[in-house]
Parts: structure tokens; C-alpha cells; sequence
């Protein structure tokens, strides 16, 4: 079997993929990436906190969990046989599985954790096989929905930990410790350059540490701790058993769909990042991707760490420094690793004070919202979609602002609807699946040859592509290559009486057919000649059809009784 082609690379790639690094350029990557994936140990540190594990035991934990990240890393990277999308696309912790996560703790502590953690990752290895037959019923504006949501539930999570009803009153010093901590995130983020902004969230991290010992926050106790532990050892698994509950289905079924539909976009950004040709999505790629990344997370909780997913940071991270080499995702892997092994750096983690902790959240939290909120928009949303979209976030912020509304409700049902993250995405499931009941997939636009209103085809599309839930700028392309088409073929093939328009969509396909009484219309797939173009009408007319050929992703020309049809094809 040959070899796959190598993508040509972009101009501002400096590393493709398969390309080798000099040694401190991949070294000094990989620590980039993992200072910047270190952000959201805060998740594993916030269910960790919660289930009242003692420090040195969230310290093996987290050792277990950061060799887990390894190992997911290299799955991702190899690409071996069906498991792996072999594109530097780091594993790390994620807030999809923290509502689900807290829920399991509260139920059944670390072994209900790890079993249900477990269970998530055999689910998505299983929904990795069906990806393109489910898309249909999971789209777009739902993803964004549920990445929105997994920002709001985390946030209220972290909150909860300051100023929940069971917390311990908040001191000034933490007020004071908070908002060094994410005054520096920000103001590093926002003014810093180059290495510094990338860097943000560590040195947040770190000033947020040294505000902690100055307030008093950080005291001897909690380095007596950090000076027992060794420098180099094995994590302890003792922590480690599973157990299984019925109940909590329902919540890590939703986690686990919302990271594979999250790993398909960001192994779609990888796609793009390190191909110049780019044009659509290499599906194939992406179910390998996330058959490893749900192989990471049954990994998770076979070892006793919490759900993972890609870093969709650290994939922007390689497309900012131009380094996109799968060189520096195994130097990641190994880093990772090489930290599980090393006590004292995970237990300087776990003495993190809460007022950091829920900072450092609140600064990553940020950044999911809007990211869902931009996920949602780049969808034509019509009324339909509008409610489904609409009454899913009220219903999960009713859930936040009002937990006592679920007193009463079955306990087998308190999982499902006792998370605002959960609760919401089953609304919208169900609305979804409700209104595409009367939703026509095809639709038809005639046209009179002697009147062409552009306009007014603009609005056919963009109503129906509202309906249909496409993506914007698929229906701009569309309607755009409409128009030209159909003024091509009224001044090229004078067509007899008007011209019909028949458009069709599923959730990978929208079909533009126009069909008409008269000659076929040449769809050359080589340029016309200059000579050609400039001396006869045919050169012109044969321009027209080789610029419309180039707007679609298929064309094709039909002539069957004296009516022509011209199909564009547009792949979703």
C-alpha cells in the first residue's frame, strides 16, 4: 500500500508534521504545552478537594493522572493502526466530566469516580465507530450548548467552594489572594507578548502562589508536607477500586458525547493548521482521534485519574509558534510522564489554596463560554432552533440559581435533572428531536429568466438555511455560486420559460440542482486560455462554467430530453 501524501504546508507552519525539530526548539515546546495544559489540573484538584481526599493522596492521584496524559498523548500522536489522528493534539483534563464527576463523588466517592470515569471512555471507544450515523441528532448549536453549559456548571462549581452554604466563611486575605491571581492571568493575557501570553495562565498561577505565602495562606503546614514527600517515586494506587450506579448513566453519557464531538473539532483545526490545501474535514482522521482520546479516558479510570479530552489550547498554542510537529507532541507524552514520577511537583499542586484554585477557574471558564457562544452562532438558527437553544440555557441556569426546585423529583432522576450541564442538554436533545418532525429537507425556488432578482434568491437560501441549521458560510458560498450560475446560464444558454432551483441538506450535504429547457451549460475543469477568452464568446462562456466548477465541491451537467440540470455540491 503507498504511503500517504504529506499535506503541503502553509506558510506560516515553521515545523510541519512530520518534520524533526532541533532538540531545544521540541524541548522548549513541549514545556510550553504543558504549562499551558497545567491550567486544568484544577479539575482533577476541584473533585478531588470535594471528595475530602487527604493531600498526599490527591498528590498520587494527580501522578497517576498526569502519566495518564502522557500515555493519551502518545495515543494521539502515534497512529497506529485504527487508534491515533497522528497530529501533535495533547490530552488533557477537562470540565466536560466535572458535573458528571462531582455527582459521582457526592453519590459514591473515588470508586463510583472511576468506575463511571471508566465507563465514559469504553462509550465514547464505542461512539467513535458510529460518528458520521449520530451527527444527524447531535448538531452543531447543540455542541456549542453543551460547551457553554460545561463553562456555567464548572464555574458555579468552583464558586460553590468559597461561598457555598457548607463552605468556610472567605477571608480578606483570600479576597486579596483571588484577585492577584486572576488580575495576573488577565493582564498577562491581554498585554503580554509572545512567550509571556502564552504563558499566562502558569505565571497566574505562580503569582497567585506567592501571594498565597505572603497572606499567610501558605504556611508551615502545608510545607511540611512538600518537604516529607520524595523527589522521585511510583504513584501509589491504593486509592483505586471502581464501583457502577445506574443513576449516573444519564450525566456521563452527555460528557462523554460532548468530548468526542469537542475532539472532532479540534482534530479538525489540527487539520487545517498543518494543510495549506485544506478543504473539509478528513473524517477518517477524525474518528481515529477520538477512539484515542476515549482509550485515554478508560486508561483514566482503570489508573484512577478523572475524564480527559484534546487540548484545543495547545493546538492554538502550535499554530501561534508555527511548531506543529508530532515530534514535540512525544516530547509532551514524555514530559508528562516524567512529572507523574516526580511526588513533589504533584503535591505542590495539591496544596493549592482554594482562593487560587477557583481564580484559575474562573480565568478558563471564561474563555469555554464564549467558545460555545461562538460555536452556537456560526449556525443559520431559525425559530425552531432559536427554542431549542433558548430554553436549554433556562432550564439549566433555573437549575443553578434554584437547586431546591428539584426537591421532591424521584431519586432515579435527581442525576439528570440535579445538573444545570445535564438537564440543559436534555432539553435541547429532546426539543431537537421534537421540531425536525415537519422540517423539509428539500425545497424548491422558481425563477423567470427575463426577471432575475438576486435578492430575492439570497433570501431562499438564508431562510432555508436557517431552517436546516447550516452553517453560514456554506449558504453564503451557495447563494453565491445561485446567482452566478443562474445569470451564467441565462446569458450563455437562453433558456426557454424560467429556470428551477431545487435545494436539498442533511447534515453533511447541501445539493443545489438548477434545472431549465435549453442547451447544457460547459463546465470545463481547465482554464480557458486568454487567446480563447478574449477572442470568441464560447472562451467567455466557458470561463464562466470553470469559475463556477471552482465554487462548489462537486459539480456536475446532465441533458436528458432537451432540459438540462446542473448539480453544486457543497460538503457541511
Amino acid at each position: 500500500m503507498p504511503a500517504e501524501a504529506s499535506p503541503r504546508k502553509p506558510a506560516n507552519i515553521v515545523y510541519a508534521l512530520d518534520e524533526a525539530p532541533p532538540l531545544l526548539v521540541t524541548a522548549g515546546n513541549a514545556v510550553q504545552h504543558v504549562a499551558l495544559i497545567s491550567i486544568n489540573f484544577v479539575y482533577p484538584l476541584l473533585i478531588f478537594r470535594l471528595a475530602d481526599v487527604p493531600v498526599s493522596g490527591v498528590a498520587s492521584l494527580l501522578a497517576v493522572g498526569l502519566m495518564v496524559l502522557g500515555a493519551g498523548t502518545f495515543l494521539q500522536a502515534v497512529k497506529r493502526g485504527p487508534v491515533g489522528s497522528g497530529f501533535l493534539c495533547p490530552a488533557t483534563f477537562t470540565a466536560a466530566y466535572l458535573s458528571p464527576s462531582l455527582l459521582a463523588v457526592k453519590a459514591g466517592g473515588l470508586p463510583l469516580l472511576f468506575g463511571m470515569t471508566l465507563f465514559a471512555g469504553t462509550l465514547e471507544v464505542l461512539f467513535s465507530r458510529l460518528l458520521n450515523r449520530v451527527r444527524p441528532y447531535f448538531p452543531t448549536e447543540i455542541s456549542g450548548l453543551v460547551i457553554f453549559m460545561i463553562g456555567i456548571s464548572a464555574g458555579m462549581a468552583g464558586l460553590r467552594l468559597m461561598f457555598g452554604s457548607n463552605a468556610e466563611p472567605v477571608t480578606s486575605a483570600e479576597w486579596s489572594v483571588a484577585g492577584v491571581t486572576l488580575a495576573s492571568m488577565v493582564a498577562f493575557n491581554i498585554w503580554g507578548r509572545g512567550l509571556v501570553r502564552m504563558l499566562c495562565a502558569l505565571e497566574g498561577l505562580v503569582a497567585g502562589y506567592m501571594a498565597a505565602w505572603f497572606a499567610g495562606l501558605l504556611g508551615g503546614g502545608q510545607f511540611d508536607i512538600l518537604a516529607r514527600v520524595d523527589w522521585i517515586a511510583l504513584p501509589s494506587l491504593q486509592h483505586v477500586s471502581w464501583s457502577f450506579d445506574l443513576a449516573l448513566v444519564a450525566p456521563f453519557v452527555i460528557a462523554c458525547l460532548a468530548v468526542a464531538m469537542k475532539a472532532v473539532g479540534t482534530i479538525t483545526v489540527c487539520q487545517r493548521m498543518v494543510d495549506a490545501d485544506w478543504v473539509r474535514p478528513n473524517m477518517v482522521s477524525a474518528t481515529r482521534g477520538v477512539l484515542a482520546d476515549g482509550i485515554t479516558t478508560m486508561l483514566a479510570g482503570i489508573a484512577g485519574a478523572v475524564g480527559t479530552n484534546t487540548s484545543t489550547p495547545s493546538v492554538g498554542l502550535a499554530s501561534a509558534t508555527g511548531v506543529a510537529s508530532r515530534y514535540v507532541a512525544y516530547a509532551i507524552g514524555a514530559l508528562f510522564i516524567v512529572l507523574g514520577l516526580t511526588p513533589k511537583l504533584a503535591t505542590l499542586l495539591a496544596v493549592m489554596p482554594r482562593a487560587v484554585m477557583v481564580a484559575a477557574l474562573l480565568f478558563t471558564i471564561c474563555f469555554i463560554v464564549i467558545n460555545g457562544l461562538q460555536i452556537i452562532g456560526s449556525r443559520l438558527l431559525d425559530a425552531r432552533r432559536t427554542l431549542v437553544i433558548g430554553a436549554a440555557i433556562i432550564a439549566g441556569i433555573a437549575v443553578e440559581a434554584f437547586p431546591t426546585m428539584t426537591t421532591g423529583a424521584p431519586p432515579s432522576l435527581l442525576p439528570m435533572i440535579g445538573s444545570s450541564f445535564v438537564f440543559s442538554t436534555l432539553i435541547a436533545l429532546a426539543l431537537n428531536l421534537l421540531f425536525r418532525l415537519g422540517v423539509k429537507k428539500t425545497a424548491t425556488m422558481k425563477v423567470e429568466a427575463i426577471n432575475i432578482e438576486p435578492e430575492k434568491i439570497e433570501q431562499f437560501m438564508e431562510a432555508q438555511g436557517a431552517l436546516w441549521g447550516a452553517r453560514r458560510d456554506i449558504i453564503d458560498r451557495a447563494s453565491f455560486n445561485l446567482t452566478q450560475s443562474i445569470e451564467t446560464i441565462v446569458e450563455a444558454c437562453e433558456p426557454q420559460g424560467g429556470l428551477e432551483i431545487t435545494a436539498s441538506f442533511d447534515e453533511f450535504n447541501l445539493d443545489l440542482r438548477v434545472s431549465y429547457l435549453g442547451p447544457p451549460l460547459e463546465l470545463p475543469e481547465k482554464r480557458p486560455t486568454n487567446q480563447e477568452i478574449m477572442e470568441s464568446e464560447e472562451g467567455q462562456r466557458k470561463l464562466a462554467g470553470f469559475m463556477l466548477r471552482r465554487q462548489a465541491d462537486r459539480v456536475a451537467a446532465t441533458h436528458k430530453a432537451g432540459r438540462s440540470t446542473i448539480l453544486f455540491h457543497f460538503d457541511h
